[in-house]
């Protein structure tokens, strides 16, 4: 009788254990997204993203940012970087950082950031565009 609920235990471990895999999503399933696609050149600008989940669509609060660059990548300049300040989001799940746009022109905004309860690291690059 011991055997049996030593074996029924093992199952429920390895039942509990599957479902709280299946449960959490993969990092993969995150993704950062622009609120706005647009600002205008010039010091002290303002970019909301927002952190979302994929498979669910909803928003992710509560995420560490631990990089954070932005350059004019796409207009192959980017050694035209620029310094990055975080800010307080001002809904869940958003994340905003001051910087200057010192040109107009397509500038790339490259995050890394941890979510919390999973493993890995979303990455994303957005494209942001400064106009005149």
């Amino acid at each position: 009788m011991t055997t049996s609920n030593f074996a029924r235990a093992a199952v429920a471990a390895l039942i509990a254990s599957t479902l709280a895999t299946a449960a959490r999503a993969e990092i993969k399933n995150y993704e950062f997204q622009l609120v706005q696609p647009t600002v205008k050149a010039g010091a002290d600008r303002v970019v909301t993203v927002r952190l979302v989940d994929k498979s669910t669509g909803k928003t992710v609060p509560d995420a560490v940012i631990f990089a954070s660059r932005l350059d004019m990548a796409p207009d192959g300049m980017q050694e035209m970087a620029t310094k990055v300040t975080a800010m307080p989001g001002t809904e869940p799940g958003t994340y905003r950082f001051k910087a200057t746009f010192g040109m107009a022109g397509r500038w790339q905004l490259s995050l890394g950031a941890k979510v919390q309860g999973e493993t890995g690291t979303v990455e994303n690059k957005l494209v942001v565009t400064a106009e005149k």
